[in-house]
């Protein structure tokens, strides 16, 4: 083993002393660590006993030139082990929280930001897009992550990660720093949408006005740090529809079907609503689906009622499908399958427990809903398909209006706007030969 070597620095004078440690013991195993408890209380005193650790200091003169190199070494290393330990331990608290730093170098898209006793990356996919941010600028960022890595801790950085603006209102409304108003759900397409879902524990206030403000002060705080990154803010509901309903606006909902087995929603809403309801590039629907976390199905009413036409037109019973006998009718609406979907959604171990079925039946019968149930769903599309298509081609003009211009004219400027478009009444009656000089002048004179 090694000797057992401690050095103490004092801070205010920067003297540094080093002493040698080892412990007492009855009989020496290794010299460099232990001592006898003769040789001890000799030098310590009789009141040293078996187990205590005696120190004594070493002249910093009989270190030689290498052996000082390693000692420096060593205390650097150690220094810088502690630094790192502390300061992984500092940032692994803060996960989840803002913090302001200044960039420090913007590198193939990477920011690395000074945050001041450690630096932070902010990869390329954290970022806003469109944002600019260049050396210098302060910036407020959320702490998503930090690694615990061989150079030392690695903090990493987010401006589109959803709890950043999540974060941003429990920065600027007091409501929500005080437990009062709750953000249930957000959902987030960084710099260009994002909506956010609240409630109130109080019924005096008001969950939305609370985070929007005085004038829309608040929200528009949020909005500037985002890069002008538009912000819906929606009452929650553990009601799916209503909260569906919420989350869809500007637009006005007419009905909403929901299939829970599925997490899914069909949304009816009128022709009006419905380019509302999509939004920009299909950024409203997108980012209702994310707050509520069901998938719509946004269709509009003549759609659906189209839809549901020729679903009952060309639904077939369970009964009706080939293989299904009376007897087998029975025993399957007994054990819960009344529907070619039910029997197509069974599992065949379901299915092997009917009586009188046996294990290739219900293979067969299986198999079988499960052909029928998507031949019938082809054809359902495809003549919902047509239908629609047919009935927009009813509704369409006799002629297009725009083949005459696209700008209107004014009854004022027909004439005008004629004279400018007819053709030269030379060039109209070109074919007739035309009159003599003379005549034309006789006439003018006459």
């Amino acid at each position: 083993m090694e000797a057992i070597i401690r050095a103490k620095v004092d801070p205010e004078s920067g003297e540094m002393t080093v002493e040698q440690v080892m412990t007492v013991v009855d009989e020496v195993d290794d010299p460099d660590t232990d001592i006898a408890l003769e040789d001890a209380q000799i030098e310590f005193g009789d009141e040293v006993d078996v187990g205590d650790e005696v120190r004594w200091e070493l002249p910093l003169a009989d270190f030689g030139r290498n052996a000082i190199l390693v000692a420096k070494q060593i205390l650097v290393q150690k220094v810088r082990e502690a630094e790192r330990a502390q300061i992984f331990e500092e940032f692994k608290d803060r996960v989840n929280q803002i913090i302001v730093g200044t960039v420090q170098q913007v590198d193939r898209g990477n920011v690395l930001v000074n945050l001041g006793r450690t630096e932070a990356l902010m990869p390329y996919r954290e970022q806003i897009k469109g944002e600019k941010l260049h050396q210098g600028k302060t910036v407020r960022a959320f702490i998503i992550e930090v690694l615990d890595t061989v150079k030392g801790p690695q903090v990493i950085l987010s401006r589109s990660h959803p709890g950043f603006l999540k974060a941003l209102f429990e920065q600027e409304v007091p409501e929500i720093q005080e437990g009062i108003v709750e953000i249930k759900a957000v959902a987030r397409e960084p710099g260009t949408r994002s909506k956010i879902a609240v409630t109130s524990n109080d019924e005096r206030v008001d969950p939305v006005g609370s985070c929007v403000g005085m004038k829309g002060s608040r929200v528009q705080a949020v909005t500037r740090e985002l890069a002008g990154e538009r912000v819906d803010i929606v009452p929650w509901s553990a009601e799916a529809s209503l909260l569906i309903s919420r989350a869809l606006s500007p637009a006005i909902v007419s009905n909403i079907i929901l299939h829970r087995e599925r997490n899914e929603a069909t949304v009816v809403v009128n022709e009006d609503q419905l380019s509302k309801a999509i939004g920009k590039e299909g950024k409203n629907v997108r980012l209702a689906a994310k707050l509520t976390e069901w998938k719509i199905d946004l269709v509009s009413a003549r759609e659906y009622a189209v839809r549901q036409r020729v679903i009952d037109e060309m639904s077939m019973k369970l009964g009706e499908m080939d293989g299904v006998s009376e007897e087998l009718l029975i025993l399957l609406e007994a054990v819960g399958i009344h529907t070619i979907e039910d029997l197509a959604e069974a599992s065949l171990e379901k299915l092997q427990e009917i009586p009188g079925l046996e294990e290739e039946d219900a293979d067969n019968l299986l198999a079988t809903a499960q052909v029928t149930r998507d031949e019938l769903r082809k054809m359902i599309e495809k003549t919902i398909a047509e239908e629609i298509e047919k009935e927009a081609a009813d509704e369409r003009p006799l002629f297009d209006e725009e083949a005459l211009g696209d700008e209107e004219v004014a009854d004022g400027d027909v004439d005008e706007a004629v004279a400018e478009t007819a053709e030269p009444a030379d060039d109209i009656f070109k074919d007739f030969p035309a009159e003599s000089d003379g005549g034309d002048a006789e006439s003018s004179e006459d």
